[in-house]
């Protein structure tokens, strides 16, 4: 079987993938390692509960998201390729290395309400190309679409890593000597689905045509879409995501009307974009609901969006619901 490290070398030089890019998820994999420890070990170590402090979206940290964070960083800055970097969880970008030629985004463990009951959390990961120039809040706000790699670390029953180069989807188990071996090749989402994932407590604060696409899966085989739907939530983006790429879906995270001023919950730098690349390198789709999530130009580190992503028919039909 392939290892982690065989595939980076056979891939990068299929696809004349610049070394310093291959080391630099490797750093990132290398870290998620290290992370992956400390979730296994939860309570024997002493990283489950809160940390007592916040980050600035102004949410409540567990002792694991400080850790996560700070594995993260301590790892990205040592090495040389690394020019920056941007976490969910700091308040600005974070200088690296002056001469390296890449930016590292990064949610260091998504899901974190499921961290302290054993449920799949994971750590989501962007890579773009530094621009010439100084390092500045606008280095890092670049397209989804100009995504160099990106990815996930799902710690659940399994430790996993997906990775997109931009040329398919590849997957890695995290076997017992901590060493990451290639278990899927090239996933694909089905077109047609008939799962969705949606928070349903939110119900009452959605837009109409939220509430009318809805409204239809749960009719069922008596209603306009003509078959009976399953629903399923986990409160942890990147498990959602994961289920989808493995046996398809769509998730959903919309705007609703209890912040007029926000566009969405989701970070667009580092939940939507990444995880955006990843499905639609696996043939999926991914969405604001009005236009294609990799298209939109950023204008803030920690810029919030609706999302819809999954199978292609259901991410159209939800799009028709709002044009």
């Amino acid at each position: 079987m392939t290892t982690f490290s065989e595939y980076l070398h056979q891939h990068g030089a299929e696809h004349q993938l610049e070394p310093a890019l291959l080391d630099t998820v490797q750093a990132i994999v290398s870290a998620c390692q290290t992370i992956s420890r400390n979730v296994r070990l939860g309570a024997l170590s002493g990283v489950l509960g809160e940390a007592g402090t916040g980050n600035i979206q102004g949410e409540a940290q567990k002792k694991l998201d400080v850790i996560a964070n700070q594995i993260l960083i301590d790892t990205l800055r040592n090495n040389p390729n690394v020019a920056g970097l941007a976490s969910e969880e700091e308040d600005d970008f974070v200088a690296a290395n002056e001469q390296g030629g890449y930016l590292v985004l990064f949610d260091p463990l998504d899901g974190s309400s499921n961290i302290d009951v054993n449920i799949s959390i994971g750590t989501i990961f962007s890579v773009l190309a530094k621009p010439s120039g100084s390092l500045k809040t606008e280095s890092f706000l670049q397209k989804g679409r100009d995504q160099v790699a990106a990815g996930y670390v799902l710690y659940g029953v399994q430790t996993l890593l997906v990775l997109t180069f931009k040329h398919g989807v590849a997957v890695f188990t995290l076997d017992e000597n901590g060493e990451f071996v290639q278990t899927h090749t090239a996933p694909q989402i089905p077109e047609y689905t008939a799962e969705f994932s949606i928070n349903m407590s939110n119900q009452r604060h959605w837009e109409q045509p939220v509430q009318q696409y809805i409204a239809a899966l749960l009719a069922g085989k008596d209603g306009i879409r003509g078959k009976n739907y399953n629903m399923r939530w986990v409160a942890s983006m990147v498990a959602e995501v994961h289920r989808i790429l493995m046996r398809g879906g769509v998730f959903m995270y919309p705007k609703d009307n209890r912040d007029p001023s926000k566009a969405g919950k989701l970070r667009l730098m580092y939940e939507a974009n990444p995880l955006g690349l990843v499905v639609e390198q696996a043939g999926g789709k991914i969405t604001n609901a009005r236009e294609n999530m990799l298209d939109i130009q950023p204008v803030g580190l920690h810029q919030r969006v609706a999302v819809v992503l999954g199978s292609a028919e259901e991410v159209e039909t939800v799009c028709q619901y709002h044009s």
